[in-house]
């Protein structure tokens, strides 16, 4: 049976968005498949993983045969259309377990699983909160926290992101334990949202999807937070993703505040001279000792082969003397992650965290545990 009949990039835009989440090998071999399927007009491809599922449509233009669905390798199916000529016409034929893909003289024929086997999330309650923002507002609050969530901490609350509404603003935070990063963005008055608190645990791959799939746009995103879920749905996509089940740490005890040794310096500046001085510095501890006097700060890297880099930077700062050490990693991170041209770096002593900030601007805080060296 023909199913589709349409050009490369009508069937491989929609696949690109959704194969994001797809393992091409699981434990349960369903989750390696695509849901292909007709209905209400339109055809919609999903993905899962049974944490998240991403939905999306297929542009106008497609000529198909009326309702059907199909389950076919998502990566197979996706690596196949993307290796054919551009403008190239492709035909999606089904017989019993195969899916035939026709382009051209080109012939592949790939297994399919029965599409009652697919889990497909079942559809959510009542959002408990509703927030409508452009595209390009939450990815920028996205990127400037990311970088900071744990990988594969023992504490799994910590390998995602808070993500929290209150006094209409909006707020994100992750840390990894050594490093924390929070932002928050202003949202409009809005009858729709309520105004109780509402904090959720999104997951590391949930926040790195949406960082990829997000446009630089003034288009709309909705978030709907439900019981257990977090729903985002702009242009023709749709992600739903399980929240993280655990309790965040309390970022407002991790953020110091009244710090007096501080001193603002251009970011680019910054982040270029840390970037030479990492060449030497050591490639398991990663350490740089930042070394403050009158109106100068001293970068020294070294490692285990005996090398050393120093670098030395005038700034403005009248303080007391000090010697703290840090992974070069995270400040790297937090320098590259910011577009700001000033930063803003505050201290207490050598054993006290260290606090990044953009002078003038209250929405960003970066603290970073110190480290002997």
């Amino acid at each position: 049976m023909k199913l589709i009949q349409a050009d490369r990039d009508i069937l491989l835009k929609p696949l690109q968005i959704v194969t994001g989440i797809v393992e091409r090998r699981h434990t349960l071999p369903i989750l390696s498949n695509v849901l292909i399927e007709r209905k209400d007009e339109k055809i919609s491809f999903v993905a899962t993983d049974l944490e998240i599922q991403i939905t999306t449509t297929a542009q106008d233009g497609t000529t198909v045969s009326e309702g059907y669905a199909v389950t076919v390798a998502a990566k197979k199916l996706q690596d196949i259309l993307r290796a054919l000529p551009d403008k190239t016409q492709v035909t999606l034929e089904s017989e019993e377990s195969r899916l035939h893909a026709k382009a051209g003289k080109s012939r592949f024929h790939l297994q399919t699983l029965p599409v009652e086997d697919f889990p497909k999330f079942p559809a959510g309650s009542e959002p408990q909160e509703k927030i409508t923002l452009k595209q390009k507002e939450l990815k920028h609050l996205l990127s400037r926290v990311q970088y900071a969530m744990a990988q594969q901490d023992i504490r799994y609350y910590l390998n995602g992101l808070l993500l929290l509404t209150e006094d209409n603003q909006l707020k994100v935070v992750a840390t990894d334990g050594h490093r924390l990063a929070f932002a928050l963005m202003a949202l409009e008055p809005s009858g729709d949202r309520s105004e109780a608190r509402r904090e959720v645990i999104l997951p590391r791959k949930v926040v790195l999807e949406l960082t990829r799939l997000l446009g630089d746009t003034d288009d709309p995103v909705t978030v709907e937070i439900l019981q257990n879920q977090v729903r985002f749905s702009f242009a023709s996509v749709v992600l739903v993703t399980k929240v993280v089940d655990g309790k965040f740490p309390d970022y407002n005890r991790v953020i110091p505040d009244g710090y007096q040794k501080q001193f603002d310096i251009t970011r680019q500046l910054l982040l270029q001279t840390l970037q030479r001085a990492s060449i030497l510095s050591n490639e398991k501890f990663r350490g740089v000792r930042l070394i403050l006097t009158k109106d100068n700060l001293r970068i020294v890297c070294n490692n285990s082969e005996q090398e050393e880099a120093e670098e030395e930077l005038e700034i403005v700062y009248g303080g007391d003397a000090l010697d703290i050490g840090f992974n070069i990693s995270y400040l790297l991170d937090v320098l590259n992650n910011l577009d700001g041209e000033t930063v803003q770096l505050a201290f207490g002593d050598a054993n006290s965290s260290a606090l990044v900030t953009i002078p003038g601007d209250d929405s960003f805080q970066y603290v970073v545990m110190p480290m002997r060296i």
